[in-house]
């Protein structure tokens, strides 16, 4: 049995007694995990600066990795609130009494062992430890080699205060290692229940053709907004500005805005808050006709055939002129990922017609596509966002990291032959 198999096979064993903890004792230790992840933050931030000092602070990778006493603190805070949400463990979901006097349950059970594959976010390595322990899973965290020194450093934080409590470290393993390392974690049939990619699209591509475990995937969000005919100048440019400027690098984050050609004259209006903030331009031609001598000449270029479906995760964006809203729904569903789409309109039938034919997890009306976030929504925080339809769809949390069993009570019941 090679070094990663053992690794492997210890977890799956912690996920087996992981099932037998009271759920007041994970409380406890998702609490102490917080004051502990505050309490060491000098630590953590040491480690941090040791791996963000390989990379250039332009670089959007940059903003991503980068930790500080203030991250730390939301991230203990969102421990706290996970710690203080139901579990979703044991939850009967239906239950139905049959003719013959058979008693069916059907009941939320954690997956098991859960394997999680991300970049440069250190704050998934606390985000996923904590989910997986409130829902009853161990999981197996590969992180990327440019947050290695912090995400060692969280690690063997988690791993004190689960010691501390009498629990088998192995219930949250941290994997070290290239690509292979990666490629073997994918092939972990019977050893792995679950894997879920966090990242960019090249990361999602890959996991998902080398994949031999089952895989949800997450992360990649090209995001649009469309500008109806019937929207507000207004809230269109302060909702523009913050879908694209709040954080770039995030998966979020504005790609493409998308103008109704009968609103045509509002765009450089609409687009001089994103002058002021320095975001890059990439405009088809009747877009670019009309920003051209308002919009900062040095961050405005005309469109290519790359620019569209993009996820740019930084200070860039394109934008895109149509004649209808048929037009607009058919172009984001063309280039979109199926994250988070919006629409800028005070027409209902328009919001509806939208609501129902945009093929995205999220979909919003008059507001930044920045709100697709788990804590946002209340689900005290996320494991990513799913752009898929199985299982799980948008912000996974707690409830999407269970599965289901039926329970059978009988009486001695026969099935005829």
């Amino acid at each position: 049995m090679s070094n990663l198999e053992t690794i492997l096979a210890a977890v799956r064993k912690a996920s087996r007694a992981l099932l037998g903890i009271p759920q007041e004792k994970i409380d406890e230790v998702l609490s102490a995990i917080a004051d502990e992840t505050e309490s060491k933050s000098s630590l953590i931030l040491t480690a941090n600066a040791a791996d963000l000092s390989r990379h250039n602070p332009d670089d959007p990778m940059y903003d991503r990795l980068k930790l500080t006493h203030e991250r730390l603190a939301s991230i203990a805070a969102d421990m706290r609130h996970v710690a203080g949400l139901p579990s979703p463990v044991g939850r009967v979901i239906e239950e139905r009494l049959l003719p013959n006097g058979l008693e069916l349950r059907k009941v939320s059970v954690p997956f098991g062992v859960v394997g999680v594959i991300y970049e440069a976010r250190p704050n998934v390595t606390f985000d996923v430890a904590a989910l997986c322990l409130k829902s009853g899973n161990a999981c197996v965290l590969k992180g990327g080699s440019d947050a290695a020194e912090t995400n060692r450093a969280v690690t063997g934080i988690i791993h004190a205060v689960l010691q501390k409590f009498g629990i088998d470290p192995m219930t949250v393993a941290g994997l070290e290692g290239g690509h292979d390392v990666t490629e073997r974690l994918l092939e972990a049939r019977g050893l792995v229940d679950l894997v879920i990619p966090r990242g960019g699209r090249r990361l999602i591509d890959t996991v998902r053709e080398k994949a031999r475990v089952p895989v949800i995937e997450t992360g990649a969000g090209v995001c649009h907004i469309y500008y109806d005919t019937k929207a507000d100048l207004s809230l269109g440019a302060s909702v523009v500005h913050n879908s694209k400027t709040r954080r770039v690098s995030v998966c979020n984050a504005l790609d493409c805005l998308v103008v109704n050609s009968g609103r045509l004259a509002d765009l450089p209006a609409l687009c001089r808050p994103l002058g002021e903030a320095g975001v890059r331009i990439e405009a088809d031609e009747r877009a670019f006709r009309m920003l051209a001598g308002t919009y900062p000449s040095g961050l405005l270029s005309r469109a290519t055939e790359e620019s569209f479906g993009t996820e740019f995760l930084s200070m860039a964006m394109a934008v895109k002129i149509v004649d209808s809203i048929d037009e607009a729904i058919d172009h984001i569903n063309r280039f979109g990922s199926g994250h988070s789409e919006s629409i800028i309109t005070a027409d209902s039938q328009a919001s509806a017609r939208f609501g129902r034919e945009v093929d995205a997890a999220c979909v919003y009306t008059n507001a930044p596509t920045s709100w697709t976030d788990g804590a946002q929504f209340g689900l005290g925080a996320e494991i990513g966002i799913s752009t898929q339809k199985l299982h799980a769809r948008g912000p996974m949390a707690l409830n999407e990291l269970n599965t289901y069993k039926w329970l059978i009570r009988g009486n001695g019941q026969l099935r005829p032959r």
